[in-house]
């Protein structure tokens, strides 16, 4: 029974305290994607509890938190929008159809993230360059910066001449503002004091609990949890138990269709899903100095989108706020995901009157705190320091993560260092040349040889005016992959088109194979030698396990 609990939690009482934090942190953060993708708080909620638990009891990144996030929330936007107006077209109009395409997308989104753990794809996150995880981190520091600086409004309704209504927001101005900015800032001085006096005590569940206190004991005229929620359109944060949602599918039209119209944002959203889980994973694994299960952590998240869809709850993923929050209030196991779902459960079954009095303010600054810890302040020192491509990654991930999406920034990011990656190695494609006694000139060529590197290789050689007899050692060569093959099939034909003799030494053994199922003359080229290096191609490392002794050729 021991070794059983020790495998949600090695500390109970920082991941219980640390689960609550989370979860009072968690609810302003769900309503607001919330409101961004029009649906009901209580909705995102839900998913959010859902998601939370699955992840946090088979996720492959204990202590890592997640949510209804926003990254996907704003996917969800135009197709919620487009789903209300398909319903109202249906021979029998249904409204709010947005809501069930929603929960099906969801589903579909949860089936993609399974496959992609099943097909092993969650392990391509260790490809991402640190300066993108820097950027990374850096840019999504500021969006959750400023999605603090908008819960400085108040929203009123508007309603046009043409009957369209609208959310307006208006910043908050006079006592209000410095009432809300000094209970901003006692919970951000309580979190960065507390802990220099005693680790005992959370700092960010200490905070909160003060400042709501001295809010509801003073009388001090605030905005709420509640408030926040009632603005907003929300009715306030009761709700029920999540069950299956029977609706779903007695309005879902089961056709080629629906899935035409929701596999497009379901991909998307799948895929910024697990970026954005795997990237805080990562950061997980340097601020813990553990590693998690990238594979794993792919089919929780899928599971637990699954189970949202079907109980009528919202897409999400890996919260980094959340998160960090979570680490630094020294939740490590699983149990701090689990206590953060199952307090969110109970704050919407039972405690819902007390847990809306809380201020705003005080999540507010606990959140500010942790823009503070989560921001890579050490990226000002070392932009100077490092390449100067690395710098521009990590300026441009920042930058797109802000103006568009998680997503697209590290698509941007990887593809830009890629890039980079293989300008530089291209550039280190060499070649020695020398004259043997008996008129053989000798190519040595030294570099790797890969589809960029392959316009400098072709330029070393001279097939008109070299000797009669050439040979081309690859020991200090490694060809990656088949760009590279190619180039060496066509640099052979070239010599034989002149009538030369051209040999080919020091060719891995996997590279030789290729060349004599691609024509039999390899073999009369290729020059067979007991020290050939015994690596295999980048593109394919599966399909020579064995050693070329073992091949038998005709």
């Amino acid at each position: 029974m021991t070794q059983f609990f020790r495998k949600f939690t090695t500390n109970p009482k920082n991941d219980i305290l640390s689960g609550i934090t989370v979860s009072l942190a968690m609810i302003p953060e769900v309503v607001a994607f919330a409101f961004v993708a029009q649906i009901d708080p209580l909705m995102a909620l839900s998913g959010a509890f859902i998601i939370g638990l699955i992840a946090a009891i088979f996720g492959g990144r204990p202590g890592l938190i997640s949510g209804a996030a926003g990254a996907v929330a704003v996917i969800f936007v135009t197709m919620i929008a487009d789903g209300h107006t398909k319903g109202l077209l249906f021979d029998q109009p249904v409204d709010n159809m947005g809501i069930f395409y929603l929960m099906a997308c969801v589903i579909l989104m949860g089936i993609i993230q399974i496959l992609a753990g099943v097909f092993k794809l969650g392990r391509f996150v260790r490809l991402i360059p640190h300066s993108v995880m820097l950027g990374f981190v850096n840019g999504l520091a500021i969006v959750i910066f400023w999605a603090q600086v908008k819960m400085f409004t108040h929203k009123s309704l508007v309603v046009s001449a043409d009957d369209v209504k609208e959310y307006v927001s208006n910043y908050m101005e006079g006592a209000e503002l410095y009432l809300m900015l000094g209970l901003v800032f006692l919970t951000m001085a309580i979190m960065t004091i507390l802990p220099k006096i005693t680790k005992k005590i959370p700092a960010a569940l200490t905070a909160i609990l003060v400042t709501t206190f001295i809010a509801i004991g003073f009388n001090l005229d605030v905005s709420t949890v509640g408030s926040y929620i009632i603005e907003g359109g929300g009715t306030g944060l009761k709700g029920e138990f999540p069950t299956p949602n029977i609706e779903l599918w007695q309005n879902l039209p089961i056709n080629w269709d629906t899935l035409n119209f929701i596999l497009p944002y379901a991909f998307l959203a799948a895929s910024v899903g697990l970026i954005e889980s795997l990237m805080t994973m990562n950061l997980v694994d340097e601020l813990t100095d553990t590693r998690g299960n990238g594979d794993q952590e792919c089919i929780a998240q899928g599971a637990g989108n699954i189970m949202s869809g079907l109980f009528g709850g919202t897409g999400g993923c890996g919260m980094i706020g959340q998160t960090v929050i979570n680490i630094n209030a020294g939740g490590r196991g699983r149990l701090s995901g689990i206590v953060m779902a199952l307090t969110l459960l109970t704050f919407i079954l039972f405690t819902d009157k007390l847990i809306e009095q809380v201020p705003i303010a005080a999540l507010v600054g606990v959140m500010f705190m942790m823009v503070i810890e989560t921001f890579a302040w050490s990226s000002f020192r070392i932009i100077k320091k490092i390449p100067k491509s690395d710098a521009f990654v990590l300026i441009t991930v920042s930058a797109v993560t802000v103006i568009f999406d998680l997503a697209i920034a590290v698509f941007v990011g990887v593809i830009i260092s890629a890039l980079a990656f293989a300008w530089e190695n291209a550039k280190r494609i060499r070649a020695r040349k020398r004259m043997r006694e008996d008129g053989t000139k000798v190519y040595e060529i030294w570099g790797p040889l890969f589809f960029g590197s392959i316009t400098a290789f072709n330029q070393k050689f001279d097939p008109k005016n070299d000797p009669q007899h050439v040979e081309i050692d690859f020991v200090e060569s490694r060809i990656s992959d088949h760009s590279a093959l190619e180039a060496i099939f066509n640099l052979v034909e070239k010599y034989e088109a002149e009538g030369k003799s051209i040999k080919l030494k020091h060719l891995s053994e996997d590279c030789k194979l290729l060349m004599y199922k691609a024509s039999p003359k390899f073999r009369e080229v290729i020059v067979e030698a007991v020290d050939d290096p015994r690596y295999h191609l980048a593109a394919n490392p599966e399909e020579f396990p064995k050693p070329l002794s073992e091949y038998k050729f005709k």
